[in-house]
């Protein structure tokens, strides 16, 4: 298994933040990749999506849904269909990270966990000579960019304005 984690500081309140995660619906504003979020109604804890995500010639629409939800502390995800992967949101107060400018701060986790080598094969249309280990390998290195890409454009959703967002990294594959 795989795993990355990225953190940063938002400017906000726990619950200030919390929503903005729980809006599915919202990231494809954050991400390059993911094209649409459509609700696909409620699963045994909380709300099921498609996600269709591109990249070069290929579509996907990954079914996942979310399996535990603490406001405003975390909320975990999984995927249903076609690959091993899971993940979890948390946020957690930080005080005494907020400049003096600002009333409070928090730091977001974004941690997804996932086996590369469990994608079904027939879950993608591969264009002819291309295998899902190209495509695995090629995708592999994108995924902590991506992952940084998203956290540092929900910051700005969040606090309302953009500013340099100083990411850290605690585990990538």
């Amino acid at each position: 298994m795989d795993r990355i984690v990225v953190s940063t500081v938002v400017y906000r309140s726990p619950e200030e933040v919390f929503p903005y995660l729980e809006s599915f619906t919202r990231y494809p504003r954050y991400t390059e990749h993911l094209q649409s979020v459509i609700e696909r109604g409620q699963g045994t804890v909380g709300p099921r999506y498609d996600l269709t995500l591109t990249w070069w010639k290929l579509s996907y629409t990954a079914n996942s849904e979310v399996v535990d939800i603490s406001p405003p502390d975390s909320l975990e995800w999984r995927l249903l269909t076609d690959l091993d992967a899971e993940g979890v949101w948390r946020v957690e107060p930080e005080p005494e990270s907020a400049p003096p400018d600002e009333e409070t701060a928090s730091r977001i986790y974004f941690e997804a966990t996932y086996d590369p080598h469990s994608a079904d094969e027939d879950a993608l249309s591969l264009p002819r000579f291309v295998s899902l280990s190209w495509v695995v390998r090629k995708v592999q290195p994108r995924l902590l960019k991506e992952a940084k890409r998203v956290v540092t454009r929900l910051v700005a959703d969040i606090e309302g304005e953009t500013r340099d967002v100083e990411l850290t990294v605690h585990e990538s594959p």
